[in-house]
């Protein structure tokens, strides 16, 4: 009777150890804090970063602002230098009365010194606004993550759907809603 008690809480102990393993892989990825938001609107999108590499502290974060995510602009971060890069939209947009035909597409965060970058074994956020496209469905980030030895390209995007199961670097997901719709009643 002893031994089946044993056997049971060691059976339960390995699938809860099991769980919080699975659990913090998938915090491990980078993702969005606030993994959903509303089509058409200014939105704070703030990246989590969980890790470093291979036990190596995060050094640089560079970010492609995906197309439709209109006027991104980078939050500042003690000890962090941020730069962007703009180039020629496809599509062309109008933001106050103005045609925009070169945006951000690119944002870098990098460690002003070796005592500011981001340890392993902690987490840190880095965020930035823009303006979210108008039409809803799945906003993919890419993310690459440079550490003081080697990287992580958080690039992996599903070929069908939005599910990243099995997939080792995905990139964040932003999941898009559509904005609610105001009926006028007479």
């Amino acid at each position: 009777m002893k031994d089946e008690v044993m056997k049971n809480v060691f059976r339960i102990l390995g699938i809860s150890f099991g769980l919080m393993a699975s659990i913090q892989s998938v915090q491990a990825h980078v993702v969005f804090s606030e993994p959903q938001a509303i089509a058409g609107t200014y939105h704070k999108a703030t990246l989590r970063v969980g890790h470093g590499c291979n036990g190596s502290s995060t050094t640089s974060l560079i970010v492609q602002v995906p197309s439709g995510f209109q006027g991104a602009k980078p939050q500042p971060k003690t000890g962090w230098t941020i730069t962007t890069r703009k180039a020629k939209l496809a599509q062309p947009y109008n933001s106050h009365g103005k045609t925009v035909t070169d945006d951000v597409v690119e944002l870098r965060w990098t460690a002003a010194s070796k005592e500011n970058a981001l340890p392993d074994d902690q987490f840190d956020e880095f965020a930035f606004m823009g303006r979210l496209p108008d039409k809803a469905g799945p906003l993919w980030v890419k993310v690459l993550q440079t550490c003081e030895t080697g990287q992580n390209d958080w690039s992996d995007i599903p070929v069908n759907g939005t599910s990243t199961r099995g997939m080792k670097l995905p990139a964040a997901l932003l999941d898009v809603q559509p904005a609610p719709t105001h009926e006028h009643h007479h």
